[in-house]
């Protein structure tokens, strides 16, 4: 049997960025989400892939402003209506999520909760954290809604030091960034599926729901996300992509970002500025994506990551 691969996409909109990079306010009017999900689809389409799209719930709720979130709203209501599958990434995207206490814990995830499933069409049943981190009230909120899987962890060491440098260095200059530190507990959490601790998520436990790490490498823990490969030379994707093929289940996760282009898109200059992926066309990025989906397509069986669940946790 072939492992098992999963490629899932982080809709985070520009706001996100802008609060990273400590930018101030975000233009009101963000194609970002739209655009992206009509390009992966494409691309899902032509190979018969069904992938998890992880869904900011307030970029698609109408009741607020904002004519990019009725777009919004229609694309990703194509992608479930296509066989994709649609899950929780919170419904603000506060990167302090795990920091918070049980009440607003229980609206973000309850908030978002609510309005995929009206715009899926279905059951919400994943979860991904904003910033990789995870929490005992966070666990036990979804649990309570009936939730299958969380995919927050990102076991990822040099990850990790490379982003609390750059927070240093943001804060030595005066500029304060909008992420937060994860809990460096989670860096030791296992980088294989499996059933967390309640109480401390990041280990082996009984929960009543799926832990679907990040995807890194086996022994150097190197990130295999759209990032890392994306950006990287085709014989070095191809390495990651072999060596991920060495664990039960390759999580692939990428972000909008991936299939933006900084000039068709009108992506603001400061943004650009701070976003590496921002400075290679799409084209470029497209023809990396669909070599990568190509060698997944060898190697892999891939399925969402409701069914990865599903399948880890009968076994």
């Amino acid at each position: 049997m072939r492992p098992l691969c999963s490629i899932s996409i982080d809709l985070d909109p520009l706001r996100c960025y802008y609060r990273i990079h400590g930018l101030g306010d975000a233009p009101p009017d963000d194609v970002v989400v739209a655009r992206a999900v009509e390009r992966f689809a494409a691309i899902f389409a032509a190979r018969g892939i069904a992938a998890t799209f992880f869904v900011v719930a307030e970029e698609i709720d109408t009741a607020t402003f904002g004519e990019s979130k009725r777009a919004a709203r229609a694309a990703i209501a194509e992608a479930a209506a296509c066989g994709h599958e649609i899950a929780s990434h919170s419904y603000s995207h506060p990167y302090e999520l795990a920091r918070l206490d049980r009440e607003r814990v229980d609206d973000e995830l309850g908030r978002a909760h609510d309005l995929l499933a009206e715009v899926a069409g279905g059951t919400i049943t994943g979860f991904r954290a904003p910033g990789y981190d995870l929490s005992p009230v966070m666990v036990e909120g979804l649990c309570r809604l009936g939730y299958t899987y969380d995919s927050s962890l990102f076991p990822a060491p040099a990850y990790y030091a490379a982003k609390a440098a750059i927070m240093a260095a943001m804060a030595a200059s005066g500029r304060k960034s909008g992420a937060v530190l994860t809990n460096p507990r989670a860096q030791l959490a296992p980088a294989d599926p499996y059933r967390p601790s309640p109480s401390a998520p990041w280990r082996r436990g009984d929960a009543p729901l799926m832990e679907l790490p990040v995807a890194v490498t086996p022994w150097l823990h190197i990130p295999a996300i759209g990032t890392s490969l994306l950006l990287a030379p085709a014989a070095l994707r191809s390495r990651l992509v072999a060596a991920m093929a060495r664990r039960a289940h390759f999580n692939f996760e990428l972000h909008a970002l991936d299939l933006i282009d900084a000039e068709i898109d009108g992506i603001p200059a400061p943004v650009i500025a701070r976003q590496p992926d921002l400075r290679r066309p799409l084209a470029n990025k497209r023809a990396a994506f669909e070599a990568v989906l190509d060698d997944i397509g060898e190697r892999f069986e891939v399925v969402c990551l409701r069914d990865a669940a599903a399948r880890f946790s009968a076994s």
